[in-house]
């Protein structure tokens, strides 16, 4: 019998043996499993580092083939100039045909699911889609730990209440505050009460006030669980930035934790799941300062940064100090492109000296055109928001300083001090710094009963150990800032959030208030953002230590959120933090804690 002809073999082939479609994965695990962790992007970073350039390989065949890089804020890529890439050519044994993936529409090819094609590696659309998966994991955990706050407004809805004020035309409130408030921490000037905290959150809540026509239909605690998964997204998409530049040696999984640990992890767990105006501030304030650093990073979007920065200025003061996160990255920026083409490299950092004169040195030699367009397109948001805040304040107090929104007169237990050493002084460093590295749990008489605590439907009888209301010091709640302390990597991106994170923090220390009442040491979240990218920068290993001590964070935080605040778990907490003295003549306060003042 003749052999049939090649043509007509290959003809009737698929029909006798048809090819079975891959099965299209049905959940982003499968998809993680699959396509496993990824690692840093093989090309030069876009600007120089201290490190030396690593070897460059070849790049990610799926990269390359179906989407061009761009900024994980979903923008086109920055027009800054950026490294040519300097990937090796192919050898012999290199396989191009067979690691390209096949397109989609090719015949006989096989085809991929619309989640298959978003979770390419390395793709903007895979790391949106993960920072998404983060903010609802986050969303489902604070509803759940805030529970019945979700379904009515907070008691101290200060935001809202100076967004209705701002509805009816005034800036004060109407007639005294409302009762279940109890006068907590509002302003009196001239016969009038106002809302004294930074205004922008309240901005934020206006649109929904006037949906619901009053404060009090108006969820409060509800809108700040819907904010809060903003900030650990966006802090993944930071890490992220920082890997794919090649100035974090993080994988793409040590991201992804780092970013749930930050959620569940530190002293913004407790505060995303409260709501009341002192814990909504903190939301708003991280949320925007994950975005300020996101744009900031490479200078890459200056208009955005400033943006970013005047509303922190109007959510949470002390946090503009931050902004000298974005004058050492456009420094970084103006001195790398100062002479050279699109088509060259970056020139290397100064190595040598200080950091102020190696930054001395930037200066001298940086691209003085190109370090003006960043500087002044990222002052106009900037200051834009101080003129706001000028013009707001002069209406209410008469007082055109951006800065004086009117804590000076609030009507609280401790307005004596304020008034003896204002809101910020020396006068009161010892204490808050007692109270961020010393404050730890404690445990009344022995002769004091076991605590009934409700866990899963079952109670348990647990000994009587007490938290202050002064709250727990920070690195009780959150070890792993332990790692921070000896760096293994310390470069000019890093010394520039040190220095971000520095400054709102000697702030706070100097502020009247150590953040009573509360869980943890809460002014933290003002400068969180900045230590989680310097422990994504120091390098150093992410042990079996390090997530030892972050499971202790975990544990410990949840408990905050969970009990702080609700009556049943009222036996942990110390509330017995002011007693009223006579000192001097007039009246001050002592509390179990610090000296009277």
């Amino acid at each position: 019998m003749p052999e049939p002809e090649p043509d007509l073999l290959l003809t009737h082939l698929p029909k006798l043996m048809p090819v079975p479609k891959p099965r299209a994965h049905r959940s982003l695990l499968d998809l993680l499993r699959r396509h496993g962790p990824t690692k840093p992007i093989p090309r030069r970073s876009p600007l120089p580092s201290s490190l030396p350039d690593r070897p460059s390989v070849l790049p990610c065949a799926a990269m390359t083939e179906h989407e061009p890089e761009t900024g994980d804020d979903g923008a086109p890529p920055s027009s800054s100039p950026r490294a040519p890439s300097t990937a090796a050519p192919a050898t012999a044994k290199a396989a191009p045909a067979a690691s390209k993936p096949p397109s989609p529409a090719a015949p006989g090819g096989p085809s991929r699911s619309p989640l298959e094609r978003w979770m390419i590696p390395e793709s903007r659309s895979r790391r949106l889609l993960i920072g998404l998966a983060i903010y609802l994991a986050c969303l489902i955990v604070y509803a759940l730990m805030a529970g019945d706050r979700l379904a009515k407004h907070t008691p101290f809805n200060h935001y809202a209440l100076l967004a209705d004020a701002w509805l009816h035309g005034r800036h004060h409130l109407l007639g005294n505050p409302p009762s279940y408030a109890g006068m907590n921490d509002f302003a009196l000037f001239d016969a009038k009460w106002h809302i004294s905290f930074p205004p922008f959150p309240a901005v934020l809540m206006m649109p929904l006030v006037w949906l619901s026509g009053s404060p009090e239909n108006f969820r409060d605690g509800q809108f700040i669980v819907w904010l809060a998964g903003i900030g650990p997204a966006v802090l993944f998409l930071v890490l992220e930035k920082l890997r794919r530049t090649q100035r974090s040696e993080r994988s793409e999984v040590d991201n992804v934790r780092l970013a749930l640990l930050f959620a569940f992890g530190t002293v913004y767990f407790f505060s995303a799941v409260q709501g009341t105006v002192w814990f909504a501030a903190h939301v708003v304030g991280v949320g925007l300062a994950a975005l300020f650093v996101l744009f900031a990073l490479d200078a890459e979007r200056p208009a955005l940064a400033g943006a970013m920065l005047g509303c922190m200025f109007l959510t949470r003061t002390t946090t503009t100090l931050v902004g000298v996160f974005f004058a050492f990255e456009a420094l970084r920026v103006a001195y790398a492109r100062a002479g050279r083409s699109l088509d060259e490299a970056p020139r290397a950092l100064p190595t040598e000296g200080t950091l102020l004169e190696r930054a001395a040195a930037m200066l001298k030699g940086a691209d003085r055109a190109a370090l003006t367009r960043l500087v002044v397109a990222f002052s106009i948001p900037v200051l834009v928001a101080l003129a706001f805040a000028s013009w707001l304040n002069n209406a209410r107090f008469g007082n055109p300083a951006p800065w004086a929104f009117g804590h000076e007169y609030l009507q609280v237990g401790w307005k004596t001090r304020i008034d003896r050493w204002g809101l910020f002084s020396f006068h009161f460093l010892p204490r808050n710094l007692a109270v961020m590295l010393g404050s730890l749990p404690w445990r009344p008489l022995p002769t004091e009963p076991k605590v009934a605590l409700e866990l899963l439907g079952m109670t348990f009888h647990v000994p009587h150990y007490v938290i202050s209301g002064h709250g727990l010091a920070l690195w009780w709640t959150t070890p792993v800032y332990l790692w921070l302390v000896r760096p293994k990597k310390v470069d000019f991106l890093w010394a520039a959030a040190a220095v971000a994170a520095l400054g709102p923090c000697v702030m706070n220390l100097l502020y009247q208030n150590s953040g009573w009442f509360q869980f943890g040491y809460r002014f933290s979240n003002d400068y969180a953002i900045f230590l989680f990218v310097l422990l994504a920068l120091s390098a150093r290993r992410l042990s079996r230590a390090f997530w030892i001590a972050a499971t202790w964070a975990v544990l410990w935080n949840t408990f905050g959120a969970a009990s702080f605040e609700r009556a049943k778990y009222d036996a942990f907490y110390s509330h017995e933090a002011a007693v009223p003295t006579r000192r001097y003549g007039g009246t001050a306060t002592s509390d179990l804690v610090f000296p009277p003042d």
